[in-house]
């Protein structure tokens, strides 16, 4: 029972040690860490020099992080604030304005336009507002503290994949404090996973 009581609590230890490595300390340090993390990954050092180059802790991100109060309201109270008159009708009319291209993608994917819709109005109004964070600097910040590190840390490796596809800038992508980027506010790593050229310009 001692033996097992020791290995158990050296796991435990082990695995705290490796998270502690994962966020936290000095904020330059913490991103030189994750630059050569990226060059062990195998991406280019003059890249990753380039991509990092410009990042910054965001202080809003993390007070956007901790008051988050739509989560703490009964779900009728959470509806009303997000479905409005003019959020339906605007769904309406974007529904029939783009009827060919729901008609596509309901075709090709089975997704329902009333779906679609749904998440595009309540993420950015129908892209309205798709937010104005800094993207690469609300990940590393997300990434840095110790709340949910797992979650945010590979995100930021996936938004260098996209910049090495020319499809992120560090310094002018933005979108909400969580990273989500876009119409319907996805993720580098979604974008990479699920992302499609809809109008076949060679860009997802």
């Amino acid at each position: 029972m001692k033996l097992f009581s020791t290995t158990a609590a050296a796991i435990i230890f082990s695995a705290t040690s490796v998270l502690a490595q994962q966020c936290g300390g000095s904020f330059s340090g913490f991103v030189q860490d994750m630059k050569a993390e990226a060059v062990s990954r195998g991406h280019n050092q003059n890249t990753v020099d380039s991509f990092f180059a410009s990042v910054g802790q965001d202080s809003a991100v993390l007070r956007a992080d901790r008051g988050q109060s739509f989560f703490q309201k009964p779900f009728t109270d959470f509806a009303r604030q997000l479905i409005s008159a003019n959020r339906l009708n605007t769904g309406i009319a974007k529904g029939r304005q783009l009827s060919n291209v729901f008609d596509s993608v309901e075709s090709q994917f089975g997704v329902s336009r009333g779906v679609l819709l749904a998440f595009w109005a309540f993420e950015t109004d129908f892209g309205g507002f798709q937010g104005d964070f800094n993207t690469l600097n609300a990940l590393v910040t997300l990434s840095h503290d110790c709340r949910r590190p797992q979650l945010f840390r590979p995100q930021v490796f996936a938004a260098l994949k996209l910049f090495e596809k020319g499809n992120f800038d560090p310094q002018r992508t933005t979108g909400a404090w969580a990273g989500e980027i876009g119409m319907v506010q996805m993720l580098p790593q979604d974008i990479l996973d699920n992302g499609v050229d809809g109008d076949c310009d060679g860009r997802v």
